[in-house]
């Protein structure tokens, strides 16, 4: 499995996913977007809806009638209601996700988070079969830093 590490710099979880979001869309998966806060998770939601004219990123908090269809899905906790074969824990927060439930695990976290974040890479590198890549920002794209 890919655990991916996405530092985040400056700016909250709801910018930075947006592009991280348009990648999955555009090779035709989906998306489980967690956060414990409702607050963040309405955010995270508003901010994909307005990501800008030439990327419609269509989303839904869980707990709708619709969850199942929803590209990308936003919820409090690991349930892909919508199928997702990628997951953004979008608050720093490691969930342990299912065995065989998911491909790649995205870790978005910020200065607060990353001791946790740091532990996390640790002990998933100890585990069979996970590969852990780390991202920056640099301007508005994602790169691979080591």
């Amino acid at each position: 499995m890919q655990a991916d590490f996405y530092l985040l710099e400056s700016g909250g979880p709801e910018l930075a996913l947006a592009p991280l979001a348009g990648k999955v869309l555009e090779t035709g998966g989906r998306l489980l977007v967690v956060a414990g806060e409702a607050g963040a998770r309405e955010r995270i939601s508003q901010a994909l809806w307005s990501a800008g004219p030439e990327r419609f990123l269509a989303n839904g908090v869980a707990g709708g009638d619709h969850d199942a269809r929803q590209p990308i899905l936003i919820a409090p906790d690991v349930a892909p209601a919508n199928g997702a074969r990628f997951l953004a824990l979008a608050d720093g927060v490691w969930r342990e996700p299912g065995e065989g439930d998911f491909d790649r695990v995205l870790l978005v976290f910020g200065e607060a988070e990353r001791v946790a974040a740091r532990e996390t890479w640790r002990l998933l590198k100890t585990r069979e079969g996970w590969q852990c890549r780390f991202f920056r920002r640099e301007g508005r794209k994602w790169t691979q830093a080591g």
